[in-house]
């Protein structure tokens, strides 16, 4: 019997410690607010084949994050197709904008 109270401990201990490390690797990746602005940009281009799933990547990454990053659809040759899809995807997902991959720069800093 004492075997199965080690084993649970060592079961929670591992637990912990799973949870501890994944806490510091999110502190790393987005650290606390108050900092520089942060922007994910995702380049898109022609019908915006991946462009859905690339954003909802970026949005899972965010999600329960106490930063906010914005992420930036980068026009970079989308089709009026495309364009459109990226209209819908930012009319659905908050913090998300479209530019022009040539002003990119501009807009980033403009914030």
């Amino acid at each position: 019997m004492e075997w199965i109270a080690e084993a649970l401990l060592a079961l929670l201990a591992a637990l912990g410690l799973a949870a501890a490390l994944w806490w510091v690797y999110g502190r790393l990746l987005f650290p606390a607010r108050g900092g520089a602005p942060l922007y994910a940009v995702v380049p898109a281009r022609g019908d915006g084949e991946r462009l859905e799933q690339d954003l909802r990547r970026l949005l899972w990454l965010r999600e329960g994050r106490e930063t906010a990053v914005a992420v930036v659809i980068a026009d970079a040759g989308l089709t009026p197709q495309g364009r459109r899809l990226a209209q819908r995807l930012l009319s659905r997902y908050r913090g998300t904008a479209l530019c022009p991959l040539e002003r990119l720069g501009e807009y980033l800093n403009n914030g």
